[in-house]
């Protein structure tokens, strides 16, 4: 069983996890202002809420699009259970070929989320993956049926988009972020809640043609939605998708035997 964190611009995913993926999540708030010790001392808070023994904890993995917690988030996880984390950079062995202009600036939860796909799910299928993060931002990141990574799409997340409405306009109020009874919202915040969750649902599925379009591939890819909105996202999406909200965290586990000494080979 190892620890495996994902700091996001908004929470730090926290997880056990072993070869059958995590035992157990939880989310705290990215704060770039935490000491290590702080950090320590809620990442201890949560293992043993959970009654996690941390003799069992073989060693730690990290992944962070938040550069200024990076070291905090190290300096913490070595401090709780007495191990140097892996942390995700380029260079890491990921098995990927990385088919784009700069290697070294796509995100390293892109690059973790198509690691798991491809293991998980492209190749015991011999497709094509997409797959569809939704948190801050929502990306989509494409892993072909060779381990390429091909490419993808950035966009707002739907938390980013819904407060830029509230702040620079002067009526629109900030929501709650559910579905509506219907599309055609009958006041202003029906309105916005239809915006939010209908008009993503069909970006998603526009964008998931485009890329098929794009593809032209006899097998149609599979679709992967992962991230913290992706099961409120997910009921109304017109393409076929399947819903993984640790995809994450099971390409962290991948990862971290790749690139550990006496467990390489277990994913090629």
């Amino acid at each position: 069983m190892i620890l495996a964190l994902d700091a996001g611009n908004t929470n730090i995913c926290v997880g056990c996890v072993d070869t059958n993926g995590p035992l157990m999540t939880a989310r705290i708030a990215t704060d770039r202002m935490k000491t290590e010790d702080e950090y320590a001392v809620i990442l201890g808070s949560i293992l043993q809420m959970n009654h996690i023994p941390l003799e069992e904890i073989s060693g730690a993995i990290i992944c962070s699009v938040v550069p200024p917690v990076n070291r905090m988030l190290m300096l913490a996880a070595e401090m709780v259970i007495g191990k140097t984390p892996i942390l995700i950079r380029p260079g890491i062995r990921t098995g990927l070929k990385l088919l784009v202009d700069n290697p070294d600036a796509l995100g390293s939860d892109r690059i973790v989320d198509t690691v798991a796909a491809y293991h998980l799910y492209g190749k015991p299928a011999g497709k094509t993956a997409i797959v569809v993060d939704m948190g801050t931002m929502t990306t989509l990141s494409v892993v072909s049926k060779n381990q390429e990574f091909l490419g993808g799409v950035i966009c707002p997340g739907i938390r980013i988009s819904q407060r830029a409405l509230a702040q620079n306009t002067s009526q629109l109020p900030s929501i709650s972020l559910e579905a509506p009874a219907h599309a055609i919202g009958k006041n202003t915040v029906e309105c916005m809640k239809s915006g939010a969750i209908f008009a993503t649902a069909a970006t998603v599925d526009g964008l998931i043609r485009r890329i098929r379009r794009e593809l032209a591939e006899e097998q149609p890819p599979l679709v992967i939605l992962t991230g913290g909105m992706s099961g409120r996202i997910a009921p109304y999406c017109r393409e076929e998708v399947i819903v993984d909200s640790d995809l994450l965290l099971k390409g962290l586990g991948i990862l971290y035997r790749k690139n550990t000494p006496g467990k390489r080979g277990q994913e090629k």
